[in-house]
């Protein structure tokens, strides 16, 4: 079975940085774009209706507190609504699951965001990791790899935090950043992004011999004696 690891990063913990090194270094796919795509594929609208309502982007938490606020002009008799626009949320949520499972069901991937620790919650080998900080770190660090001032850096991390909290309690009840859903938590401001790539790699290695193990205690278990 090839590795599947799930990273769950908070604004700044450089989740976008450390996950595709993690997938290079295990030899499967970073499944990113390929999972809005697959959803934009199933239900035949724009691969861009699709992205504008992925769980990365921080719109999320907009158009779900503005959900019961009446139609705009925009949309009034006369105009056309982009193709995926009237789709419900909770359809977009139903096929992204679709799309995790698909996409790690023959090669692996390692997966960013998207509640994927919860949804993968029950898959035998995969490591599910959370990156987070202290968020003045955090702060510090996205200005670093982003190039970012500190206004935008603070704003983002607000929009963010809030955004992808927001998504996990809507559609699971519960909160990303509990560590009952992890193998691994780790500060990733602390610890360098180099440095946390080994640590997930050897956790891996460890989850998938541990799985190993327990597929041969429970054969041995089921030989006659």
């Amino acid at each position: 079975m090839r590795p599947v690891v799930t990273i769950s990063a908070s604004y700044g913990a450089g989740g976008a940085f450390i996950g595709p090194a993690v997938a290079e270094r295990l030899g499967v796919p970073f499944l990113d774009r390929a999972i809005p795509t697959a959803v934009a594929n199933e239900l035949g609208i724009p691969l861009e209706d699709a992205l504008s309502r992925d769980e990365q982007v921080q719109g999320w938490l907009a158009r779900m507190l503005t959900a019961a606020a009446p139609a705009t002009t925009d949309w009034m008799v006369g105009a056309v609504p982009p193709p995926g626009a009237l789709l419900p949320d909770a359809h977009l949520h139903a096929c992204t699951e679709r799309a995790i499972r698909e996409g790690i069901r023959d090669r692996g991937g390692v997966i960013l965001g998207r509640a994927a620790a919860i949804v993968l919650h029950d898959h035998p080998t995969a490591l599910h990791v959370r990156l987070d900080g202290a968020p003045e770190r955090r702060i510090r660090q996205a200005m670093d790899m982003l190039g970012v001032s500190e206004q935008e850096a603070r704003e983002a991390l607000r929009r963010n935090d809030e955004a992808r909290t927001a998504y996990v309690r809507h559609y699971y009840r519960t909160d990303p950043a509990s560590a009952e859903h992890y193998h691994l938590v780790l500060d990733s401001t602390l610890i360098g992004h180099d440095d946390c790539v080994e640590l997930i790699l050897a956790a891996a290695d460890a989850r998938r011999r541990a799985a190993e193990q327990g597929r041969s205690n429970g054969r041995a278990e089921h030989q006659p004696h």
